[in-house]
């Protein structure tokens, strides 16, 4: 049996909080240390109120970091999509594209780790999964330059259309660790992101997507399915587990021991399985 074809491995990282409640020279040094470093791609998160007020506008963010490089990708991961109509977010989405073409990745999700969220936006939480797919296929269809007209559930629209039509085709990454989010990806993604699942887990989901997609008629030339990761740095595990456990439960509300078999801490010598010399290249995955 031959192995399968490898491809390149790309790196992106968050934004830091503390970054996005400094000043725009912070931003503007973290960019560029980013570019000096190598890294390949800024992601930058998506929450209206959470956990009693916290967040950030995914795509106000994302248009930020787009004029302030020049080469980097820039990711939403991810965009809670069902808290918002899907015209305007077509507008924005578009925009950005403007700014950054070929360099914005429109990475969507249900989010939903806090209801109360969803709630502060007029929406129901038993809705989440209808409203995105309904939404994510009225997005897709206007991103690429159709007319909509839909009598769905949650927006009926009339004869929209958002011009300009980005000139490179915007990717969606549909991030979520149900099933049913891997047929979304499956019917109208272009990959996903995995987010506190193990090595297995990810190859395994992956390619149920790929099989999907397969039994629908779908073609991708080349998935861009992702893994997303908190990393704890430090000289050893030890001393890197406080910073990040601090960091999630503050963030989450939740105890640290449910995330902490999927988050890799130390170094480079104390993780050589996660830093190696061939860690620009993954087996038959781009992430």
């Amino acid at each position: 049996m031959s192995e399968p074809p490898r491809v390149p491995l790309s790196i992106g990282i968050r934004i830091p909080h503390s970054t996005a409640n400094g000043t725009a020279n912070a931003l503007r040094d973290l960019v560029a240390r980013a570019e000096e470093a190598g890294i390949d791609r800024l992601c930058v998160g998506d929450h209206v109120t959470f956990n009693g007020g916290q967040g950030y506008d995914g795509l106000l963010q994302a248009a930020v970091l787009a004029t302030a490089t020049r080469g980097l990708e820039v990711e939403t991961s991810i965009y809670q999509l069902p808290l918002r109509h899907p015209v305007p977010v077509a507008r924005q989405v578009s925009n950005i594209a403007q700014l950054a073409p070929g360099r914005f990745i429109f990475g969507v999700g249900i989010g939903g780790e806090d209801e109360a969220e969803y709630r502060a936006c007029g929406v129901d939480p038993r809705s989440r999964g209808r409203r995105m797919d309904e939404a994510l296929g009225i997005v897709r269809a206007l991103l690429d330059g159709q007319t909509v007209t839909s009598s769905g559930e949650f927006f009926p629209i009339d004869q929209v259309k958002i011009l300009p039509v980005p000139s490179q085709r915007v990717p969606i990454i549909v991030g979520g660790r149900s099933d049913a989010a891997a047929r979304r990806v499956a019917a109208q993604g272009d990959g996903w992101l995995g987010l506190w699942v193990s090595a297995q887990r990810y190859t395994a989901v992956t390619q149920r997507i790929e099989d999907l997609a397969g039994e629908q008629g779908r073609s991708v030339d080349r998935w861009l399915h992702r893994m997303y990761a908190w990393c704890g740095v430090g000289d050893s595990r030890g001393t890197a587990r406080p910073g990040i456990k601090d960091a999630m439960e503050q963030l989450y509300r939740i105890p640290f021991e449910r995330f902490e078999r999927y988050c890799p801490m130390g170094s480079p010598r104390t993780s050589p399985r996660l830093c190696s010399p061939s860690s620009k290249q993954v087996a038959g995955r781009s992430t």
